[in-house]
């Protein structure tokens, strides 16, 4: 039951019972008033002081009995009858006003849900309560939600801020030493072992790039999605598959796609990442003349992608961890080829932002199938 609800039952059910008391009391006192008083229901002498013989007077005592005992029965049912009609419609009023004084009482309350949910759904931190009333514990609390949604947006400000700085500052080095190796290398007198030092310089260098933009990536994903515009998954997922293709057909992996119409809100960079982190997972832990089958579909209230590959057999209990940062399955923790361990965990985090969920189970034929749920657009 609602607090609402709770406070109007407890009202109705307190008036009912202390009702109910009262009502039991007048009882009393009106059955302890209708007893038998031999002084006054049958006196032994008349007023004129003429004295009743025993006979007439057992006789006198018996119907004042009678006449006492009917009139005792019908007022007491009366008090018990009319009583207990009172009590019930009193609960029903208590109830009542009860309903409504709760009304009153939890309004403040009601605003700050609404503006609690209009934040949760919108994500637009801006938003305050702003409750105007006296110092009382409703405003107290609004006061601290607001301060709590102040905090909260400048935390995302800062994190934002944080990104967008660290995304410069990190990949400008990178950006300076590929450059600086790549001429090296290419110097004419550069000699075979410089070369093979270059080479793998180039490599590490290549590493570091996808270990910081997987940082980066997971920094922005792991931030709720702000500005929701309607896109089709579809769309990204084609996009996404035919970058891919030149890759799939150096690994010799064959792709399979079978693409239904799937639209959704978020952000499409992001949602586009999501895809090309699964596909490349698909590809790269894969095997010669493998397979990848990519769908996408509408099911109801949700959209989905599934991401589907050939390849090794995956334990049961890896996929526990699949999901977590620099969590590789165990024969790939050498292979520095294969990424840094961020790209399943990117795919989380983005999911999550977006409002969706990701799941993942092992295949009997070997490797792994992945499936996304993202909320439908609701104006499809």
């Amino acid at each position: 039951m609602s607090a609402r609800l709770r406070f109007a039952v407890a009202c109705a059910v307190t008036f009912l019972v202390l009702g109910a008391l009262v009502l039991a009391g007048v009882w009393l006192v009106a059955r302890s008033s209708l007893e038998y008083r031999a002084d006054l229901l049958t006196p032994a002498c008349t007023p004129e002081g003429v004295c009743r013989n025993q006979h007439t007077y057992e006789l006198a005592r018996r119907q004042a009995m009678r006449v006492r005992a009917a009139y005792q029965r019908d007022t007491l049912q009366a008090v018990r009858d009319v009583g207990a009609l009172v009590v019930v419609a009193g609960a029903a009023g208590a109830f009542a006003l009860g309903w409504r004084t709760a009304g009153w009482v939890l309004r403040p309350l009601r605003r700050m849900t609404e503006t609690a949910r209009q934040v949760a759904q919108s994500h637009d931190l801006t938003e305050r309560i702003a409750y105007e009333g006296p110092r009382e514990e409703m405003k107290e609390l609004a006061d601290v939600f607001d301060t709590m949604l102040g905090r909260l947006a400048r935390a995302f400000d800062a994190q934002r801020k944080f990104v967008a700085n660290a995304s410069h500052e990190l990949r400008t080095p990178l950006t300076i030493n590929r450059t600086l190796v790549d001429v090296a290398v290419r110097r004419p007198d550069a000699t075979d072992d410089v070369k093979r030092l270059g080479e793998s310089l180039l490599l590490v260098n290549a590493r570091h790039e996808r270990l910081i933009d997987g940082l980066l990536a997971l920094a922005e994903g792991e931030q709720a999605v702000l500005d929701r515009r309607p896109f089709d998954l579809t769309d990204v997922a084609e996009h996404v598959l035919d970058q891919a293709a030149a890759e799939a057909a150096e690994r010799e992996v064959t792709i399979h796609r079978l693409l239904d119409p799937a639209p959704t809100t978020g952000e499409a960079v992001l949602v586009e990442r999501l895809v090309q982190n699964l596909l490349e997972n698909a590809i790269r832990h894969n095997h010669p003349k493998g397979e990848v089958w990519v769908s996408t579909r509408r099911r109801a209230e949700r959209v989905e992608l599934v991401v589907a590959n050939t390849g090794l057999p995956v334990p049961a209990y890896e996929m526990e961890t699949i999901f977590e940062p620099f969590r590789r399955l165990h024969g790939d923790r050498l292979r520095s080829d294969r990424g840094s361990g961020l790209g399943l965990s990117i795919v989380k985090v983005i999911a999550e932002a977006h409002g969706g969920t990701v799941t993942g189970w092992p295949r009997e034929e070997g490797g792994l199938t992945v499936t996304v749920e993202l909320p439908v657009d609701p104006a499809a």
